[in-house]
């Protein structure tokens, strides 16, 4: 009888959540592939699988649409950092991650790290601007009120970050905050807490390989270390 193979985990899940059509895909490709990408809009969600040294991180794509929020929620669970993206050029689409997206989280991790992400950078000038740098540092700050306690030192890195998927601005130091915040690696690619990915709850995501995907290898970005970083995409719903 064949000994089945046991399924490994996902030792980091990571969600990005905001409004329907502000660019959360293509922030994502432009980090995986390092290039700008015009994709169609995400239904239910999809997720990829990301080597970060010796560690496998999964990358939730959630709907933007008020009508999956409940899938939005589910697909939170046990989310370790989520990135909170709105568009810069539109009010609406950041004051929703206050009313309707940040509620969510509720379901991830407790002390989820949130990192407020404002995209379409490229696009913006003094009259289209319409969230500023300073509104998107405090909405940070409040997103992580355990991280910044009154008193904790002024100058620990706030989880802000303005980008622009089709120049690409910002779009490596995102992930690079997040991977080595609760991931941190030495010079040579190595774990410095080899049992961070156990300290995670199990379940996160099987990464079953009975039906290999195509790989794609991303360079690291520059001053990261220098791990191979295979991707793999999945969709569902």
């Amino acid at each position: 009888m064949a000994t089945a193979v046991p399924k490994r985990k996902a030792d980091l899940k990571v969600v990005i959540m905001g409004d329907s059509s502000i660019g959360k895909t293509t922030l994502i490709h432009r980090y995986l592939d390092g290039k700008f990408t015009d994709v169609s809009t995400t239904i239910g969600a999809s997720f990829f699988l990301k080597q970060w040294g010796p560690y496998n991180v999964a990358i939730w794509d959630t709907a933007g649409e008020e009508k999956f929020s409940t899938l939005s929620s589910f697909y939170c669970r046990n989310a370790s950092a989520a990135i909170l993206a709105y568009d810069i050029c539109d009010r609406e689409t950041f004051d929703s991650l206050q009313t309707r997206h940040l509620p969510l989280l509720e379901a991830a991790e407790k002390n989820c790290l949130a990192v407020a992400v404002g995209t379409k950078l490229d696009l913006v000038s003094p009259t289209s601007r319409q969230v500023s740098n300073d509104a998107g540092e405090q909405f940070a700050v409040l997103s992580n009120p355990d991280k910044f306690k009154e008193g904790c030192d002024s100058k620990q890195r706030i989880p802000f970050f303005e980008t622009s998927s089709l120049t690409g601005e910002n779009i490596d130091n995102v992930f690079l905050y997040i991977f080595s915040t609760l991931l941190p690696l030495d010079r040579e690619g190595n774990a410095i807490d080899p049992n961070a990915g156990r300290k995670r709850p199990s379940g996160v995501v099987d990464l079953d390989t009975s039906h290999p995907q195509p790989q794609q290898q991303q360079s690291s970005p520059s001053g990261s270390p220098p791990p191979p970083m295979g991707t793999r995409q999945h969709r569902c719903c």
